[in-house]
């Protein structure tokens, strides 16, 4: 809309200026009429070509620009130098343009060349690039930059907790585009998604209620973000327009912001990197919640969702051991611990890195499962 009425106002303008000269006293001589007929054809014919040139190419792009401003320096500097073009087309050809003839041709040129530049700038403002032939000016993001949130993200609800935290010093923007993914997986036929999508909604809810997370529902338009075809893709598109980073547990999604060279923080990632570490020959203790695939092994889990593999521990279901670290091992599922059972230990004597629960409440504990998107 604001393009348009820039537009319009580009016709008013020209069609007064040429109206103006046109209808001069010393124009409308009749020894004149050839200066007459130059500021007309020269008018229209440049008003026609530019707006055209503007309407029928609707997708060119700049590599980046400096603002509205610097796109009116540079139409003003090229009109400039198209003027010594008049003077030098009226004498080669021996037009005889009269002064105040030509001056009106200069005059309209500059505000084609003028409206054509800024509306260049109008069209590409989000790119906020401008190359000049080696030389980059890049955009300058004030304060931190912002964590825009996919929709897996928020459905997994970790974020919260990471965000309560203050591990992100950093405001949260929610696209509108994945508020809409959310509210549309809420009304989901299939009860599983319909309450992952709803839990999605509190989470977000939260989010917003808390005075230590700054939350913005974003609602920029942007023409890149109506040619992005799918979620993900609006959100690279986003992503890179804010120069700010995404937050996703989308394992997909991970790989392709990577790719594009767009900043991601995938919270699985995260969470694996938080985990216990455990050195080959170092002591810990567990409870055997369950047997192993392997005959005399016992299965345990530590309070993050880690799996303890113990060798020798298969007939010690329900009972907390010391074990001796062998290995550990990273898996897509999470992280798992290999020990040799060593003795048994007491729910008092299990330190903070063990299970805790004595009333079989961590029994049903599993890796971290990595919430993929509906």
């Amino acid at each position: 809309m604001l393009l348009w009425l820039f537009r319009f106002i580009f016709i008013v303008i020209i069609v007064s200026v040429l109206v103006v000269n046109a209808s001069s006293v010393e124009l409308s001589k009749t020894e004149n009429s050839s200066s007459w007929w130059s500021v007309v054809i020269s008018g229209v014919g440049l008003a026609i070509f530019f707006f055209l040139l503007d309407v029928l190419t609707p997708k060119r792009k700049l590599s980046a620009l400096a603002g509205v401003f610097f796109g009116l320096l540079v139409g003003l500097l090229i009109s400039a130098v198209l003027a010594s073009a008049v003077d030098m087309i009226d004498q080669s050809y021996r037009i005889t343009l009269i002064e105040p003839a030509s001056l009106a041709i200069k005059w309209m040129l500059g505000i084609c060349i003028c409206y054509f530049t800024v509306s260049i700038v109008m069209r590409t403002k989000d790119d906020f690039r401008f190359v000049v032939p080696y030389v980059e000016f890049a955009k300058q993001t004030k304060g931190a930059r912002p964590l825009v949130l996919d929709t897996s993200a928020i459905v997994d609800g970790r974020i919260y907790d990471l965000c309560e935290s203050r591990l992100f010093d950093a405001p949260i923007l929610v696209p509108r585009f994945v508020l809409n993914e959310l509210q549309l997986i809420a009304d989901s036929a299939d009860k599983l998604k319909r309450n992952r999508g709803r839990r999605g909604l509190d989470v977000l809810k939260k989010m917003q209620g808390s005075p230590t997370i700054d939350v913005e529902i974003d609602e920029t338009a942007m023409t890149e973000l109506d040619e992005a075809k799918g979620v993900d893709q609006k959100l690279l598109v986003l992503a890179k327009a804010f120069n700010g980073r995404v937050a996703t547990t989308d394992y997909n999604l991970t790989k392709v912001a990577q790719v594009r060279g767009v900043d991601v923080i995938n919270i699985n990632d995260l969470a694996n990197s938080l985990k216990v570490v455990a050195l080959p020959g170092e002591a810990m203790q567990v409870k055997i919640v369950k047997p192993g695939e392997e005959a005399d092994q016992g299965i345990g889990y530590l309070d993050d969702g880690t799996m303890i593999v113990v060798e020798g521990a298969r007939n010690k279901i329900g009972r907390f051991v010391s074990l001796s670290v062998t290995s550990s091992l990273q898996t897509s599922a999470g992280k798992m611990i290999f020990g040799k059972f060593e003795s048994f230990a007491t729910p008092e004597r299990s330190n903070d890195r063990g299970s805790r629960s004595g009333n079989g409440a961590s029994s049903g504990r599993r890796p971290a499962r990595t919430t993929s998107r509906s």
